[in-house]
């Protein structure tokens, strides 16, 4: 049996209720006493009795009263597995399919995803793909060109996940970060790496990883460890600076902050989203380039000006390959390429598979192909003159669909 704890001594606390009983007792017999001598007071030769007074029984003091038990502390929060962290951005990221290529989206609301420009270029409507295979219309609300920043908007029905977004001011290098996306069209596809700095390109705070990101990661999230979207991947630096959203250098790997992207979902300038004044020592400046530097960034643009000129002609080409197949061919052409026309250099499409009187428009469309590609070639000459980086030239080419083993690039 457990003896209860007692009560400790209050140090204004009166005494109790025997004490003043005795107290009382005392005080009322020497009252009566004094009466009794005053009404019958005797002579003088008498002396007065003395009236006892009893003392007041001593209090027993209490002993200290045990130390209350300390406050119970509620464990930390388990902090979520790679796995589930993992599971749960995969289920908000989308393949974005345009025309000219593909990326990557995620959604920040059930009917809102963030991407990046340079996947939408030239879109006012976008096919995003789910993990599930499902697809659905998409149309390309606020963009930001100078920050490489889009924001979509989901025609059919909402998605029921999406990604809460965090904050780079926060960041600090080492820590563990997680990318998301579809590289080379394969969806969903998973790094991890570090933060290696912030750093501010003009207007634009991006978070350097070493995460692998390739093409098709753009406009993916980068996740913290917490499955909290920090950043937007946008593309990797080379020797030859930022070009078109996609370069090569391995290792160097940016994303636009999420901060920048909040801005612009506020219906706020993006630039207001600067972290240069929260950062603080974390956030890294470039140095200027150098002569050879600039040199290497002019070229690549020159590379990606052609290819975008290119690119419009290979399209123009596909549809006139489209309804030569449809009508001229016997059997479709066997294999998959970027673009159907490759198949003239496959052996797939002989002239000998081409109905009546359609061996003219399929040495025509030959003609045309020989063309695209005799340009390509030149063109990635120039730029390997101008000092463009053999990786550079490679994502630009199959960023717009001009990349072909067939051609020796």
């Amino acid at each position: 049996m457990t003896t209860p704890p007692r009560q400790p001594i209050d140090p204004d606390r009166r005494p109790g209720l025997g004490f003043l009983a005795l107290g009382g007792w005392a005080v009322a017999g020497l009252a009566v006493a004094v009466l009794a001598w005053t009404r019958f007071r005797p002579e003088p030769r008498l002396a007065l009795a003395p009236v006892p007074v009893p003392a007041a029984a001593p209090v027993e003091p209490l002993p200290a009263p045990a130390p209350a038990p300390p406050p119970a502390v509620r464990p930390a929060p388990a902090e979520a597995s790679l796995e589930e962290v993992v599971s749960r951005g995969i289920a908000a990221v989308v393949v974005v399919e345009t025309s000219r290529g593909r990326g990557s989206a995620f959604f920040v609301a059930p009917d809102t995803l963030l991407t990046n420009v340079h996947v939408v270029t030239g879109q006012s409507y976008v096919t995003i793909r789910r993990t599930s295979g499902e697809t659905a219309t998409a149309y390309v609300g606020a963009t930001a060109p100078e920050y490489d920043l889009a924001v979509l908007k989901l025609a059919g029905a909402p998605s029921p996940v999406s990604i809460p977004m965090g904050s780079a001011a926060l960041l600090r290098p080492g820590q563990e970060v997680i990318a998301i996306g579809s590289p080379l069209g394969l969806q969903n596809s998973v790094t991890r790496g570090i933060v290696s700095g912030l750093r501010q390109m003009g207007p634009v705070t991006v978070v350097q990883t070493d995460a692998a990101i390739n093409p098709g990661n753009s406009g993916g999230p980068l996740l913290d460890r917490n499955g909290n979207a920090i950043g937007i991947n946008t593309f990797i630096l080379s020797n030859g600076g930022q070009v078109g959203g996609q370069a090569g250098s391995q290792g160097l790997n940016f994303a636009v902050a999420i901060d920048h992207a909040k801005a612009l979902l506020e219906g706020r300038p993006p630039a207001e989203g600067s972290l240069a004044e929260h950062a603080g020592s974390a956030l890294v400046r470039p140095q200027a380039p150098s002569e050879s530097d600039r040199q290497q960034q002019q070229g690549a643009r020159r590379y990606e000006a052609r290819l975008v000129q290119l690119a419009q002609a290979a399209d123009s080409l596909d549809q006139a390959w489209e309804r030569l197949l449809a009508k001229g061919f016997r059997d479709p052409a066997a294999g998959r390429f970027d673009h159907g026309w490759y198949a003239v250099w496959s052996g797939a499409a002989a002239p000998a598979a081409a109905g009546t009187g359609f061996a003219a428009a399929l040495e025509q469309i030959r003609g045309h192909a020989e063309l695209i590609k005799r340009l390509s070639l030149q063109a990635d000459d120039e730029a390997r003159q101008d000092g463009v980086l053999p990786g550079t030239r490679r994502e630009l080419r199959q960023k717009y669909r001009l990349e072909y083993q067939g051609w020796g690039l």
